[in-house]
């Protein structure tokens, strides 16, 4: 494959320009009409067949090329609820109001306004190069990913029933690497995750007479502190889970037991075996918690969120891997550890039964971060999520584009 019509020269000052454009005014999951537009047009552009709200504010643009593989590109391109401190000229002002109906700033923390604009210019490349292969790319830019939900809404709108369902789904993520670097794993890649909205039922009073009253807020302290136990007890040292407790709200003056008692419990883990028994520890120790406290009613668990282990196919990824190390090199190529993050992509090759390849790329200063590397200080790099995190421009973006027209090139013939 000849590697001159990869370059972006002609397109990279738009791709930066949407880039800004994005980070500027991003949209919390669900939200996302504006963003959505922007890339529609861009697909529009490139000569592609647009659909847009597909799953909500999904877009998905398809380019038939005769005879060959549906390849399916995936990015999101929804952010966050953070306040953003970069201190860049285009960083995000944008308040909007969350599902809640709360006031909150927004920003995108985690780099998916990058991943979107990566895949518009692979898609455009890719559009510009038809000559070249044959097939189908099926490019979906998905919303909601933050909510572990615009996978599975948009599978549940019928993408692969209204579209050509794939052969083999791709996707990337970028990182706190450094920038023109791939990171790249094989098998079980990220975690699996799921959340657990918890209210605990008490019996509420003057805080001068608790013996007349069920305290919601010491059952909830003891049940976080009792849940940390699972990973320790009841999960095998050769496993790996997480158990965190990241909300816990109680009561509305230091002299009023409360009624209630509400926690937000997220789960990591990376085998169905010990994510089933997690869960299933969860359950157990909250309603034993809730009896040994005498709650007046049994606690409510309702399971919100929910994202499958995301596992790049051994076969397809070492077939993607080796085109990676021939065209960036393969001192370019990092391997990977377990994430204990999450990504709902894995929705689409586990409904299509088709392989996934994932991978990361680097968006931080090369230098800065490889020092950081060499000095064993990673852990003070802005990482995603971060009011501090904002990929450099270059050469991020134009390693995120090349990466996808790469990956989609092992396939498409």
């Amino acid at each position: 494959m000849k590697s001159e019509w990869l370059q972006l020269d002609g397109l990279s000052s738009d791709l930066a320009d949407l880039y800004r454009d994005l980070h500027q005014h991003p949209e919390l999951s669900l939200q996302e009409v504006r963003s959505a537009g922007l890339l529609a047009g861009a697909l529009d552009s490139a000569g592609f067949e647009v659909t847009e709200q597909v799953g909500g504010t999904g877009v998905v643009g398809v380019l038939r090329n005769g005879d060959g593989p549906v390849v399916m590109l995936r990015a999101d391109f929804d952010a966050l609820p953070v306040e953003e401190k970069t201190g860049l000229p285009y960083a995000s002002t944008a308040r909007a109001t969350d599902a809640e109906g709360h006031e909150v700033p927004v920003m995108h923390a985690c780099g998916h306004d990058m991943h979107a604009v990566c895949l518009v210019g692979a898609a455009t490349l890719l559009a510009r190069a038809a000559d070249t292969w044959s097939g189908t790319l099926l490019v979906v830019f998905q919303p909601a990913e933050e909510l572990a939900r615009g996978a599975r809404d948009m599978v549940e709108d019928g993408l692969f029933e209204r579209f050509p369902k794939p052969d083999i789904v791709l996707g990337q993520h970028v990182a706190p690497l450094p920038a023109g670097f791939i990171g790249h794993a094989s098998g079980p890649v990220m975690a699996a995750a799921d959340s657990a909205a918890v209210v605990l039922h008490g019996r509420g009073g003057h805080g001068s007479r608790p013996e007349a009253t069920v305290d919601p807020v010491l059952m909830a302290a003891h049940l976080v502190t009792r849940l940390q136990g699972i990973v320790a007890r009841e999960v095998p040292p050769a496993e790996a889970a997480v158990v965190t407790v990241g909300r816990l709200q109680a009561g509305t003056k230091d002299n009023i037991i409360p009624n209630t008692a509400e926690l937000g419990i997220n789960v990591r883990s990376y085998s169905p075996e010990v994510r089933t028994r997690v869960k299933e520890a969860i359950e157990r120790i909250i309603h034993a918690e809730s009896a040994a406290s005498a709650a007046p009613q049994p606690p409510d668990i309702v399971w919100t969120h929910s994202a499958p282990l995301l596992v790049s196919d051994p076969e397809a990824t070492a077939a993607v891997v080796a085109a990676f190390a021939q065209h960036f090199g393969p001192q370019r190529l990092l391997p990977m550890p377990l994430v204990a993050a999450s990504e709902d992509v894995g929705v689409f090759g586990e409904v299509a039964g088709v392989p996934t390849v994932f991978w990361f790329w680097g968006g931080l200063d090369t230098e800065t971060a490889l020092a950081a590397f060499a000095s064993g200080s990673v852990d003070s790099l802005p990482s995603n999520h971060s009011p501090h995190f904002a990929p450099v421009v270059e050469p991020t973006l134009s390693t995120g584009v090349q990466a996808l027209v790469i990956a989609a090139r092992a396939w498409l013939t």
